[in-house]
């Protein structure tokens, strides 16, 4: 049930960012200034959290310490 309920948590999320409405939606107005954009950072805090738990860190996805091929690679 709890990992239903992050999943859930997180498609909330990646709908309210990718915001179908065209900016219907919004908790905070984006043109307040400095506080505007608030909403959509704790959304992707919260989504990156929700992915985290299901065990795909974006941070390590991107690195190159656990690429495979960067072993036969000679550095110079």
């Amino acid at each position: 049930m709890k990992k239903f309920g992050i999943f859930l948590l997180g498609l909330c999320c990646l709908i309210y960012l990718l915001n179908p409405g065209a900016g219907i939606f919004e908790l905070i107005p984006d043109n307040l200034p400095l506080i505007g954009n608030l909403d959509e950072a704790a959304a992707v805090a919260t989504l990156l959290m929700c992915l985290k738990y299901f065990g795909i860190g974006l941070p390590d996805f991107f690195s190159r310490d656990n690429d495979p091929g960067d072993k036969d690679i000679p550095i110079k």
